[in-house]
C-alpha cells in the first residue's frame, strides 16, 4: 500500500509557473514508476508525465513537452512536476500516481486554475 499526498496548486496567471510536489509513503517508493495525470471539469482524466523507478527516461505527451518537467527525488519519497508557460487549458486537478506491477495508487488530488 502507498499514500500520496499532493501539493502545490493554486491560482497563477497565463504563462506563470507552479511546481506540484507529491510526497509518498508505505512501501519502498523507489520500486515504483511515479506519474502525474489531470482532470479538467467534464473531461476525462489524461496523461501528464510519468518517470521511472530510476529516475530516467521520463516521459510526456507530445503536447507537453518542453512546458512541464517531473523528477523525482527517491531519499525523500517525493515526485514533483514543474509546469511552466501555463494555458488556461491547463486547468485541472493534479493527480499522483505509483505504479507497481498491476498495482496503481492515487493521491486525492490539488487544483491547478490559470487565469487568462
Amino acid at each position: 500500500q502507498v499514500q500520496l499526498v499532493e501539493s502545490g496548486g493554486g491560482l497563477v496567471q497565463a504563462g506563470g509557473s507552479l511546481k506540484l510536489s507529491c510526497a509518498a509513503s508505505g512501501r519502498t517508493f523507489s520500486d515504483y514508476n511515479m506519474g502525474w495525470f489531470r482532470q479538467a471539469p467534464g473531461k476525462e482524466r489524461e496523461f501528464v508525465a510519468q518517470i521511472t523507478p530510476s529516475g530516467v527516461s521520463p516521459y510526456y505527451p507530445h503536447s507537453l513537452e518542453g512546458r512541464f518537467t517531473i523528477s523525482r527525488d527517491n531519499g525523500k519519497a517525493t515526485v514533483n512536476l514543474q509546469m511552466n508557460s501555463l494555458k488556461p487549458e491547463d486547468t485541472a486537478v493534479y493527480y499522483c500516481n505509483a505504479a507497481f506491477g498491476i498495482s496503481s495508487y492515487w493521491g486525492q488530488g490539488t487544483q491547478v486554475t490559470v487565469s487568462s
